[in-house]
């Protein structure tokens, strides 16, 4: 069928853009115009990996079937025919018209950069900002942008000058565009580099890593233990909060011009901090708030919230894993070769039909850790080869790239399937070390994706901003890998739809000549800088806590957390034989009860009456209602028979952004958007 590959690649680029910002973003909870944003933003960098591999067939097909094997021959009768085109060149299931491609490119190109770089930096800023009108949000977010655009515009007109200077070039507009291309691409490059340098290396050891149970473990204790940290630092911070608040509504009474603004930043605290502030003892002389301090307390509180949200949140996934990988060490000795866990989870039907203890046996304890390293094998040849193509692509003879001795051998013997196979593993490959990077990193605990729903607004806007400045440099830096831009290779080809689109870098002599070539070439120290470890070494001389095996604070910290797991461990023990006493207990009053009404008969009215006031069973919610939430995140292991999702969204529900829920509402239900861009304003 025409277009059916095109089609299954639009919509699982669609499906995997809409499956991550699930994972990682709240679309209950954000406003609508950061998740539409976000998910445009990765949907069409997704469109552009998945495209790419039909693009670079259809060409190669266009190249060397419609055009080079087609030729004109002189009739008898003075016309003149068209010779057919090779037996063997029959149109490939992955064609697509270049039309198509090109006015598909041009769509998501342009909006991809737009969003990039005018709206979404503009949209990070508004969302952070603490300001409580429209007015005050937009003057602060230009105020945050004006050193990031002034230095891009002091950049592009150093490029107009030189330009302008330049004898013999016109700044007609395509010219303007490429250099605008060419500027958005070259620092797309070079974050491009940087992060293929550290994951080409890092993607396969951490599969490898991960196959060896006791380094998993260790590494589990570690990460534990910094976590703990960050969660005594996220408390300490929501006290500072607490105590600040405090003294401004001592100060500021119903009647005060800012007591509305000060309600906003109350109603932004969860259920349980706000009876905390209502108990504190206010201060003797508060001093009045002025309105740029509310602004100011007011955007601490939504960052300290939102960092308190998200480190409880990873506590409990960590001491999940943690339980789990104990569970592995233990059961690997077990006779039967039945999964036994700890601590029972409640699972869906499917998975205990399907997966049943025996089958989860085999794989964790047996099977996982060879699976783990033939992907570790896998990846490690991936990485070399990417590695060896990134030094040699600019060589054409002879031709070193592997990549484009693959590409050029199938186009040989007219077999495009392999083309597109090969690209998209190739592209695939470099799309996931890079991306996984990115969903990686962590900036001074500003910038960070949280899985489970946990990633703020300003986190999201960001990856969203990184992906669509990474995407087409990546997209031109696979191109030469497989010599398929004439420009770099110096050698003509015909050009793809996107190059088309994208246009090439000629205007600026020294980027197109220099950089753009030489500069991948440096991936190679940055692979031997991240397999020496030399960077978490660095960090860790400067005082930042990294795993690092043989170092002394490593190992403190590794027996820090293990102390902490066997604490948690304990105290989740303790909750749930609690739990089952008391389960127990109303169990049996149950049936002594149901005893007795046998044989009272007459009486049993009365009974009932009376012991239903006397008899209280205790119940698990009571003696926890005044547990606040900015403390240790105890409550989802005291409360067993509640998930640590539903836990969190009870304590942090109406936190961190403005919704409309009622007690009944839950995550199946949409919360209606706040009346602001992002929040109450």
């Amino acid at each position: 069928m025409v277009y059916t590959l095109f089609i299954i690649e639009i919509i699982s680029a669609f499906v995997l853009a809409a499956t991550l910002l699930y994972r990682y973003g709240d679309c209950y909870r954000n406003h609508i115009i950061v998740t539409v944003s976000v998910l445009t933003a990765w949907y069409f960098s997704f469109v552009i990996m998945f495209i790419l591999p039909l693009d670079v067939s259809s060409t190669i097909y266009r190249a060397q079937c419609i055009k080079d094997n087609i030729t004109a021959v002189p009739a008898s009768s003075g016309s003149t025919t068209v010779a057919p085109p090779d037996p063997l060149c029959r149109e490939p299931w992955s064609y697509v018209e270049d039309t198509v491609l090109i006015n598909l490119f041009r769509v998501v190109y342009w909006t991809s950069q737009c969003l990039t770089w005018l709206i979404m930096p503009m949209m990070q800023s508004y969302s952070k900002a603490g300001d409580f009108t429209v007015k005050g949000k937009l003057k602060s977010a230009l105020v945050d942008n004006a050193i990031y655009y002034g230095s891009y515009l002091f950049i592009c007109g150093i490029l107009l000058i030189y330009l302008a200077l330049k004898p013999g070039v016109d700044l007609d507009p395509p010219k303007i565009k490429a250099i605008a291309s060419s500027a958005s691409n070259t620092w797309g490059l070079f974050l491009l580099i940087l992060l293929l340098g550290y994951a080409l290396v890092e993607v396969p050891r951490s599969l490898w890593n991960n196959s060896k149970k006791n380094y998993t473990l260790t590494y589990t204790y570690f990460k534990i233990a910094k976590l703990s940290t960050d969660k005594c630092e996220a408390e300490e911070s929501v006290d500072s909060i607490l105590d600040s608040l405090n003294s401004v509504t001592a100060a500021v009474g119903p009647g005060h011009p800012l007591h509305r603004h000060v309600e906003t930043i109350v109603q932004k605290l969860p259920i349980q901090l706000r009876d905390k502030l209502n108990s504190r003892a206010p201060p003797e002389r508060p001093n009045s708030p002025s309105l740029k301090s509310l602004v100011n307390l007011h955007k601490k509180t939504i960052k300290a919230l939102q960092v308190l949200q998200r480190t409880e949140t990873q506590w409990g996934l960590v001491l999940e894993r943690v339980f789990h990988l104990e569970d592995i060490c233990s059961n690997q000795r077990s006779p039967d070769r039945r999964f036994q866990h700890t601590f029972h989870t409640p699972r869906p039907r499917l998975q205990r039909i399907f997966y049943p203890p025996i089958f989860e046996w085999y794989w964790e304890c047996f099977l996982k850790q060879y699976f783990l390293k033939t992907m570790a094998v896998i990846t490690c040849i991936m990485s070399v080869m990417v590695v060896w193509s990134e030094m040699t692509f600019f060589c054409k003879q002879p031709v070193l790239s592997i990549f484009a001795n693959i590409v050029i051998a199938s186009k040989n013997t007219y077999n495009y399937a392999v083309i597109v196979s090969i690209s998209t593993i190739i592209i695939g490959y470099m799309f996931y070390c890079a991306y996984s990077t990115v969903l990686k990193i962590r900036l001074l605990n500003l910038y960070y994706l949280a899985p489970h729903h946990m990633t703020n607004e300003y986190s999201l806007i960001f990856s969203g901003m990184m992906v669509c400045r990474l995407t087409p440099a990546m997209c031109l830096n696979f191109l030469s890998l497989v010599h398929m831009d004439s420009h770099v290779i110096k050698e003509w080809v015909k050009e793809t739809s996107y190059t088309q689109i994208m246009g090439h870098m000629d205007v600026l002599g020294i980027i197109a000549e220099g950089f753009n070539i030489y500069f991948p070439m440096l991936v190679v120290l940055l692979c031997v800088a991240t397999y020496l470890s030399l960077g978490s070494r660095l960090l860790s001389f400067c005082g930042f806590q990294q795993f690092v095996g043989d170092d002394e604070l490593t190992t403190d910290l590794v027996d820090e957390g293990r102390e902490i797991v066997k604490r948690e461990k304990r105290r989740r023990q303790r909750a749930e034989e609690s739990l089952a006493r008391r389960r127990d207990h109303k169990d049996r009053f149950s049936n002594y009860r149901t005893t007795r009404d046998a044989q009272d008969g007459a009486h049993t009215g009365l009974l009932n009456d009376v012991d239903s006031d006397y008899y209280v069973t205790p119940s698990p919610d009571r003696g926890q209602q005044n547990v606040t939430g900015y403390q240790r995140a105890e409550l989802p292991y005291n409360r067993p028979d509640l998930t640590l999702e539903d836990e969190l969204d009870q304590r942090f529900g109406e936190s961190t952004l403005p919704s409309v829920r009622t007690e009944y509402d839950g995550r199946n239900k949409m919360t209606i958007p706040p009346r602001g861009l992002f929040d109450d304003v």
